[in-house]
């Protein structure tokens, strides 16, 4: 087939064209594929992986609705399997305060502790990590581990200062150390004025008063 001389010189523009800019454009077009193939498998994967952290999650929550040594092994392999497997999930965070408050209700204060050190320390969930601090503290004062318990409360964010205080408050007095818990006590009265938990201080507050 014959081409005439307008024909023939945009044939030739185009391989050169090609010549210049042809494995350029296979490669881009075979990372966009990629890339997109990519993606669309990242997103199945966190999909999967958030499908079977809730399924231990829910398995936690079960266990820790029955009672028994059995349930409390089944807590306990729950919780490590997120913490082990899922560390960064939302399920897991939630599923470590759940293990921790039901091994705490079981007198299980060691269990307890180990849980919520884990999530302090792992610091994966931002929001989670003051109400586990929280929480550690309140075991750690069962365990008449005053100290440590006091150490927990430094530096409280602004949203949980209140409750930081409060707890405070209660170590100091398990201390016997009065006037201290007089002062945390009034504090979380003044930063919780509008919360019902007020209330509650200020009854301790009232209590140690009295004595």
């Amino acid at each position: 087939m014959a081409y005439d001389l307008e024909e023939q010189e945009k044939l030739d523009a185009m391989r050169a064209w090609w010549d210049r800019w042809g494995t350029l454009c296979i490669v881009a077009a075979f990372v966009l594929v990629a890339a997109v193939a990519g993606w669309r498998g990242w997103q199945w994967y966190q999909g999967h992986q958030a499908g079977q952290a809730m399924g231990y999650f829910e398995a936690l929550e079960s266990a820790a609705a029955q009672q028994g040594e059995e349930s409390d092994a089944r807590i306990k392999a729950a919780s490590g399997t997120l913490r082990t497997d899922f560390a960064k999930s939302a399920y897991t965070s939630r599923g470590v305060l759940v293990a921790a408050q039901a091994l705490q209700q079981r007198g299980d204060l060691e269990g307890a502790r180990e849980q919520l050190e884990w999530l302090v320390k792992a610091d994966h969930d931002k929001p989670m990590t003051p109400l586990a601090r929280l929480r550690l503290a309140g075991v750690l004062l069962e365990q008449k581990k005053y100290d440590e318990a006091l150490a927990q409360l430094d530096n409280p964010p602004a949203s949980f200062a209140g409750l930081f205080a409060d707890r405070k408050g209660d170590i100091l007095a398990a201390q016997g150390q009065n006037e201290q818990a007089r002062q945390a006590w009034t504090q979380a009265v003044e930063l919780l004025k509008n919360d019902p938990i007020s209330q509650v201080v200020q009854i301790k507050l009232d209590a140690l008063a009295g004595a």
